[in-house]
């Protein structure tokens, strides 16, 4: 019986979907959440950004240091959001902290998300978000102020997968950083520890059908990334889903751009998905990894750890979950001192 409820609420977790009209609106208010009001307070500056993936235009936020001279070279770092998060989120929060060290920071939303462009909205194609940090390579680059041989990467949740997978062939990219990974496409092939593998099947011929309902002009199919409501978790849910609920759907961290919704039919592109496959490509580029002692999600950083060469790091967070790396000051602390000695040691 025991085994019966973790799958249950495996599936519920990952499958956990709605069905929605197929128009959204993007807002561009940037002053909701409530780590977007704490970034005001910062002696940092903020320029809203664009450049393009191709034929879409990614939006971000650089965040430049204190006494920013543009006649000087600096180091600078890309950051990448998790799934279903957007640039004025934690990514932005680390972005600033990583500015107030005197870096220069780029935390972009990716395409089909956020500000960004793309179309359809709300798809998780991850060949796409892979290609959205060389995009933002490219930008930091060729920036006028940014030194382009000291350009650093930090990858948060699915954004550290991502950010991981760009790495292993992007040699732009001099230090890679990860808080709380996740192989998104691992979690949607398995279910979180493997919950969803006897289901793979059943879902990929889910999604088949499903396209050819859309493509028939029926109604579009979006999933939750995390429930909408307390009342939407199942007893015994593992506790990164209730944070999540917390993170983005209450005053915490909610951002009206982050809407808690992705294309069911990305489903069979992110199950195809790899973030971890060639781990050991990155070296003798240096890897650190962070993630809290109870996280859910420990075992993707494990196992990126385990995969990779020297250099190489596993920094454990005593006693914090996978979403309070996100926030909590007493942990956004403790990263914030080891980052930047990886980045001043690196870059």
């Amino acid at each position: 019986m025991k085994n019966i409820k973790i799958k249950s609420i495996g599936i519920f977790l990952v499958i956990f979907s709605i069905c929605l009209t197929t128009k959204g609106q993007n807002s561009t208010d940037a002053n909701t959440s409530s780590i977007t009001k704490n970034m005001k307070t910062s002696a940092t500056s903020i320029q809203r950004v664009t450049f393009p993936n191709r034929n879409i235009t990614i939006v971000g936020n650089l965040h430049l240091p204190k006494d920013f001279d543009k006649n000087k070279k600096y180091s600078a770092i890309l950051v990448g959001h998790p799934a279903g998060g957007v640039k004025e989120q934690t990514a932005g929060l680390y972005a600033q902290k990583l500015a107030e060290q005197g870096y220069i920071a780029l935390a972009f939303d990716a395409s089909y998300q956020g500000e960004s462009g793309g179309e359809p909205r709300f798809l998780e194609d991850p060949a796409v978000r892979v290609e959205d940090f060389r995009a933002a390579t490219d930008y930091l680059s060729l920036h006028p102020s940014v030194d382009p041989a000291k350009i650093g990467l930090l990858g948060i949740c699915a954004g550290g997968g991502f950010a991981i997978k760009a790495a292993e062939t992007e040699h732009r990219l001099k230090a890679v950083a990860t808080i709380s990974m996740a192989d998104l496409g691992q979690l949607r092939r398995d279910g979180l520890n493997g919950t969803l593998k006897d289901k793979i099947q059943q879902r990929l011929s889910d999604v088949a059908q499903q396209r050819t309902k859309e493509a028939n002009g029926g109604e579009v199919k979006y999933m939750n990334y995390v429930p909408n409501s307390l009342q939407d978790i199942p007893a015994g849910a593992p506790a990164m889903y209730q944070e999540g609920y917390e993170y983005y759907r209450t005053e915490r961290g909610q951002h009206p751009n982050s809407t808690n919704k992705y294309l069911f039919t990305s489903l069979d592109k992110l199950i195809g998905f790899t973030a971890l496959d060639h781990v050991e490509l990155i070296s003798p580029r240096p890897l650190l990894l962070i993630a809290g002692s109870i996280a859910d999600t420990y075992y993707y950083s494990q196992q990126a750890f385990d995969m990779a060469k020297e250099p190489k790091e596993l920094f454990t967070i005593a006693g914090a979950s996978h979403v309070a790396l996100y926030d909590t000051p007493q942990y956004v602390s403790q990263i914030v001192k080891k980052l930047t000695d990886f980045y001043s040691k690196n870059l």
